[in-house]
């Protein structure tokens, strides 16, 4: 037997989904969910094996939903004309549902998903080619990061990050409330952020040129980057010419 949980903001599209899976018998879903917050909650509680997802949905879209996720079901998203969530699965053969989709193509993405299920051949790992394109293809993702805190989710805007930071497998994010770890990269990152904002300084910082406050002389033709917070960010040699153009120096 297949767990599931279907994902989705409205009502007649989880209904749709109902509908379908009666022709599949081996699926049995664990809960509807009406937003990310939601469904989030519901994976963590039933572990599914296979979830169905809505991008846009409100609070947080299935993208930051599925960053949030800590073991990864197999994912069948569904989606509205949004051409920037289709050229995101293009990198990927995870499977998309186009809203409305027939039942034709429903029994498509499902018999595709048995038979990777039933011949051992991984199902999910597609979704974080996914989730790589939708950072530089939908604008949610470079006006705001989503972390977990104690099974609670954060939204932060982007203007209230000072800088980031390497910390291992994870960057640190912060801000004036603290810091927030997120399970992601430098380069994500440096991908996502705007660039006209936020500037890689050096291998392990970026910088919110918003926040900065002076450059001071450091050691070895490097700077200390001075933010208004008092924080002293170290400035590499190869980045302070990229600083320096953006501030116009």
């Amino acid at each position: 037997m297949i767990k599931a949980v279907i994902i989705d903001d409205e009502p007649l599209a989880r209904e749709l989904v109902l509908e379908y899976l009666r022709n599949w018998p081996q699926v049995s879903v664990a809960q509807e969910c009406n937003d990310g917050f939601e469904g989030l909650k519901a994976i963590q509680q039933h572990q599914p094996e296979l979830i169905f997802l809505d991008i846009q949905m409100p609070k947080i879209n299935g993208f930051e939903m599925l960053e949030l996720v800590e073991k990864m079901p197999a994912v069948i998203f569904t989606t509205a004309f949004e051409e920037y969530a289709l050229r995101a699965f293009e990198v990927s053969a995870a499977d998309y549902l186009l809203k409305p989709f027939s039942r034709e193509r429903f029994d498509k993405a499902m018999q595709k998903l048995c038979e990777k299920l039933e011949n051992n051949t991984p199902a999910v790992a597609p979704v974080q080619d996914v989730l790589e394109a939708a950072s530089r293809e939908m604008p949610a993702q470079h006006n705001r990061v989503v972390v977990k805190i104690n099974g609670k989710i954060k939204i932060i805007p982007m203007a209230d990050i000072h800088y980031t930071e390497a910390a291992d497998d994870y960057v640190k994010i912060v801000t004036q409330e603290g810091s927030f770890l997120k399970n992601k990269t430098m380069a994500f990152f440096e991908k996502t952020l705007d660039p006209q904002h936020f500037i890689r300084v050096h291998r392990s910082y970026m910088l919110n040129i918003g926040q900065i406050s002076r450059l001071e002389p450091y050691e070895k033709e490097t700077y200390l980057a001075i933010l208004r917070s008092g924080s002293k960010i170290q400035v590499s040699k190869t980045g302070y010419p990229k600083l320096k153009e953006v501030l116009g120096l």
